[in-house]
């Protein structure tokens, strides 16, 4: 992994833009963005009641059209289930279920809403090794621990330490064997690493260094990961035939993108580490590899900041996409979403439409800097090259209760300076977006076919 680039100053952490935090004035559907119109807003309540449903008509500000009748209730409606964090548009004679499907792993992650993105991304990974889990569990459980004030935080931390050593020692021959063949020397040496780790912990706590725990779990956590990639024996499924010359992320894979701050004098500039994933998303973060090799994002202006998302990926003219050159056309890639329980993601449909109302994904909008590619409302099928981080609110979009998930594709994280995402606004610009890790998990790259 590259180094981490740290921010240059101070930036406080995100803060709400709405006008009432309950009741959101900008709409949230995630249009590709309008050049005409700087980024794509839609009043929901503010202009549209369900008592004058009949009167309302929407309108679309670039090209004059009133929208349906029906295309208005389906805003208020998403609206409202923004409002009660479930969704409420019922596409279907089926109604909603009201809770999410539990995965298989929930005796391992019951609790509170998993938001850490470096947690969520260990358990998107296509593996089944519970004895690992067993380690990785209360190792993240010190984030909790840590909020109680001054050392008596450290009695709590002393007690997830003992049990993270101890499912370690119990379960390293379980984890061994489930380590890939051609990869089980390197995740041997990490698991000794982690071992040697756990000890170090253990030590700090007993030294009552609170100021030492937060880094070493990092560090522990990493090991825990990269032992986890070691479990993966390539690629686990083929992706359909229709989508397989495309350019496709079979792995994971890493990148910096570096943000030209404009008219803040408390942040000049920033690196983003976003980490994506081609396990659940190969299509979608396969597509943005590519680009991201083209230089296609760099220099190009944040075009949508509005306190609950950032977005970019626009094109100066009248495209909304990338033009290939080689068909000069717009390349389009497929709604893509994996579920838990799935062996390969589902294409082209949204979860509602497929009948799956209590289905968890795999990538879920539960972190702040959630990753996921923009496109037109009504066609699953049209994503190019604009995307969007979600700026989380919980009270908009609480953790696997939201109406986002199942309808846009996630295809990675913001793992590194994710917080200083709610200072950037419209016209700052990304310098640059680099692969640091992963590009040889991209399989048909269209950057290097010359035209």
């Amino acid at each position: 992994m590259a180094a981490f680039i740290s921010c240059n100053s101070y930036s406080s952490l995100a803060v709400s833009k709405w006008t009432n935090p309950r009741l959101p004035t900008k709409g949230t559907s995630f249009l590709r963005t309008q050049r005409s119109s700087s980024w794509f807003t839609r009043p929901f309540l503010s202009k549209c009641t369900p008592q004058k449903l009949v009167q309302c008509q929407l309108q679309n500000g670039q090209k004059g059209k009133s929208f349906s009748l029906k295309e208005c209730a389906i805003s208020i409606l998403l609206a409202a289930g923004l409002i009660t964090g479930m969704p409420s548009l019922d596409w279907s004679p089926n109604a909603y279920a009201t809770n999410p499907a539990l995965s298989d792993l929930s005796v391992l992650i019951s609790g509170p809403p998993i938001k850490d993105p470096g947690a969520l991304l260990r358990y998107a990974l296509p593996i089944n090794n519970k004895a690992i889990r067993e380690v990785q569990k209360p190792l993240e459980d010190i984030t909790e621990s840590l909020k109680v004030a001054g050392v008596k935080a450290l009695d709590s931390v002393e007690r997830n330490a003992r049990q993270a050593s101890r499912s370690l020692k119990q379960g390293k021959s379980l984890i061994i064997s489930g380590l890939a063949e051609s990869k089980k020397d390197h995740g041997v040496e990490l698991l000794n690493k982690l071992e040697v780790g756990m000890e170090e912990l253990q030590q700090i706590v007993e030294d009552r260094n609170r100021d030492a725990v937060a880094p070493k779990q990092k560090e522990l956590l990493q090991y825990v990961g990269d032992v986890e990639e070691d479990m993966v024996d390539g690629f686990p499924y083929e992706v359909p035939e229709e989508y397989r010359s495309m350019p496709l992320l079979k792995g994971r894979a890493a990148v910096d993108m570096k943000v030209k701050v404009k008219d803040n004098p408390n942040l000049e500039e920033c690196v983003f580490h976003i980490v994506l994933d081609g396990y659940n998303a190969p299509v979608t973060a396969g597509n943005f590899v590519d680009l991201v090799q083209r230089h296609f994002y760099d220099g190009m202006e944040i075009q949508r900041a509005d306190g609950f998302v950032v977005q970019t990926g626009d094109p100066e003219g009248p495209a909304e996409g990338f033009i290939d050159p080689s068909t000069e056309k717009t390349r389009t890639i497929p709604l893509e979403i994996m579920v838990d329980g799935e062996k390969e993601p589902f294409y082209g449909a949204t979860l509602e439409e497929l009948g799956l109302y209590k289905a968890q994904t795999k990538l879920p909008f539960n972190a702040f800097g959630t990753m996921a590619m923009a496109r037109e409302e009504f066609e699953n099928n049209s994503a190019s090259s604009q995307v969007f981080w979600l700026l989380k609110e919980s009270e908009l979009t609480p953790s696997n209760a939201n109406i986002l998930d199942g309808r846009y594709a996630v295809f990675g994280y913001v793992t590194e300076n994710e917080d200083f995402l709610a200072d950037l606004k419209v016209g700052d610009v990304i310098e640059s977006i680099q692969v640091v890790s992963g590009l040889d998990n991209l399989v048909n790259p269209s950057y290097k076919i010359a035209g």
